[in-house]
Formats: C-alpha cells, structure tokens, sequence
C-alpha cells in the first residue's frame, strides 16, 4: 500500500483514544511489569511515545521543509524517556500523549502538504536519505508498533496463568520485533 497522508492522519489522531480506553485506570500489575531485563513496560512505552511526539516526528519534518538533505536530524535516544517520565502517573503521562499529538498533528495539518512536499528529501543519521512521505509513515507504523508491543507485554503477563492454551495464543508466541 502506498503511503496516504490523510490515512496516516486517521490512525494518528485515533492512538491516543486507543490507549486511553485500554489503559486508563488499569492496575499496576498491568501497566508496570515488563517481559524481562531490558524490557519496557507499559508505562515506558507510552513514555517513550511522548518522547517521540517531542523531538522525533514532527521536528524532523520541519528539518525536511527547511533544511532538505543538507541538515541531518539528530540522533533518537531510545530510552530518553525514563528521565522524562519518573514522578508520573500512568494517567499524566496518557493525557501528556494526548495533547502533544494533538498539536503536532494541527502543525501537520496547518502545512497543507502537498505531494511534491511528500517527496522532499531529509537526511537520517542511520538511515541516509529519507523522503517527508517516509517519515510520516513511519509515524503510523511506529505507533502500530507499539500497540503491538503494548498487547504483547501485557498478555506476557498471563502467560503462566492460561496454562495448556498459551499455545494458541499468538501474542504470547511473540517474542517482539523491535527495541524495547
């Protein structure tokens, strides 16, 4: 499928409803363990998509718009958003999400991108040059991603407790397919 703007937009303006219905006022247990060493829980993947909404999708394409491939976006600390989160309430840092996506997507919207806009090229660090339209769907795949992950440490959770039918159950077959 080929990236739509307006379809990137969609899922984007819904992830925050979506983790809001499945996560608010859920107990700790839930929303606190992890898989393992090494391992983010449910609160750290929610921190570390506040910290995307920061310094991640929406600064590097303004750095795309002003700067094209001449300027290399800054490197992405992956754990950035421990610091950033510490003190929070699983609540707080929902409602955080919520609002910094908010805004970044009416910044989108106001850019009224145009298809030519979308094959402007920008420069990642690891990557090399990456075009506007890739980053913006990265932007939906990256938040797919971690609903996914999402789902998956939490059933990590019961995997003991559903005894003989963990095998039927393909998230706990998961063992995760991106950085924590």
């Amino acid at each position: 499928m080929e990236h739509n703007l307006q379809h990137t937009v969609s899922l984007l303006t819904h992830t925050p409803a979506a983790l809001n219905a499945l996560l608010r006022d859920l107990p700790e247990t839930w929303t606190f363990r992890n898989e393992g060493e090494n391992t983010w829980s449910v609160f750290d993947v929610v921190g570390h998509l506040i910290h995307g909404e920061r310094i991640d999708w929406m600064p590097r394409a303004r750095i795309v718009l002003q700067f094209g491939e001449t300027q290399t976006f800054g490197s992405f600390d992956r754990w950035g958003h421990v610091r950033e989160s510490q003190g929070k309430s699983l609540g707080q840092l929902l409602d955080e999400f919520a609002r910094l996506r908010s805004d970044n997507l009416g910044e989108l919207r106001a850019l009224n991108l145009r298809p030519v806009d979308l094959e402007l090229r920008g420069r990642h660090p690891a990557l090399g040059v990456v075009t506007l339209s890739e980053l913006l769907a990265t932007w939906a795949a990256h938040d797919l991603t971690h609903l996914h992950q999402i789902s998956r440490v939490m059933a990590h959770q019961y995997r003991e407790a559903v005894g003989p039918w963990g095998g039927y159950l393909g998230v706990l077959q998961c063992a995760g397919h991106s950085f924590p």
